[in-house]
């Protein structure tokens, strides 16, 4: 009887300890926040978030990825506390289509499309036929086109706006050859075009930020629309994790880093 009650004493003390040991390990863990990223410049802007961060007792783990897909469903799943790599048409648009509950925390940045020399240069004295490559993506493309038309190289539909396709431009008077292709891989073409409608993010990957001509207006309707924001599961946003992430991402010290290492590439918007 005596080992019988020995037993189930132990059976007690050992569940009690591991109650014990997952509280505190739930406790440590909620001191991490996972944030997944791309490479440049959101995993970039965050590493310089960790200073300001750990002095709030916060550790920042940065978990990169090199697709669009996979960070939202990893935040949706829980394996991650926040994302920062998209904008909020982005977002809406894939909890839409994957049944997903994400909100944006807060606006951090802009990375205005940029015009980027191929073999040619001079932007302002473009030849009759040049081909210029914008993305194929329907946003990108219709931000692609108004760049054009705010630079007179063609005439879109009037009120068209943010949803300019091809089909819209009513004049070109240049006989521009407009190649629509793939975001990512619009740096290759640049030895095999005159220019390139490129996202900053693709730039900065690439390296080609020596070869910008001009770009979008950072007052521009498209600098709100499209900012980058920091995106968390639908009622994270009060979280004190999330206000500590937003605190360090929206600093004084931030918007200097953005504006030293990116230039005219990606624009602070807070």
């Amino acid at each position: 009887m005596k080992n019988i009650v020995k037993k189930a004493l132990s059976l007690v003390l050992a569940s009690a300890l591991l109650v014990s040991f997952t509280a505190c390990s739930d406790s440590a863990d909620s001191k991490t926040i996972r944030v997944g990223a791309s490479p440049a410049p959101h995993a970039e802007i965050l590493e310089n978030c960790k200073a300001a961060l750990s002095a709030k007792g916060y550790t920042l783990e940065i978990v990169e990825f090199t697709d669009y897909v996979q960070p939202n469903l990893s935040l949706d799943s829980g394996d991650l506390e926040a994302n920062f790599f998209q904008h909020t048409p982005y977002l809406e648009e894939f909890c839409a289509s994957n049944g997903t509950d994400l909100v944006s925390a807060v606006k951090v940045h802009f990375e205005p499309l940029g015009v980027y020399a191929g073999k040619s240069n001079d932007f302002s004295n473009i030849s009759d036929g040049a081909q210029i490559a914008v993305p194929n993506d329907p946003t990108n493309e219709a931000r692609a086109l108004q760049l054009l038309a705010d630079n007179g190289l063609i005439t879109l539909t009037e009120g068209v706006g943010l949803n300019a396709t091809v089909k819209d431009i009513i004049d070109n008077p240049k006989n521009i050859d407009i190649l629509e292709i793939e975001a990512a891989q619009l740096p290759r073409t640049l030895p095999d075009v005159d220019f390139a409608v490129i996202n900053g993010n693709y730039a900065l990957d690439a390296d080609i930020i020596d070869s910008l001509l001009l770009t979008e207006d950072p007052a521009s309707d498209a600098a709100q629309e499209f900012a980058n924001i920091l995106a968390v599961r639908s009622g994270d946003e009060d979280s004190e994790a999330t206000k500590a992430l937003v605190e360090a991402l929206t600093s004084a010290e931030t918007k200097a880093f953005i504006e030293k290492t990116y230039g005219s590439t990606v624009v602070a918007v807070f």
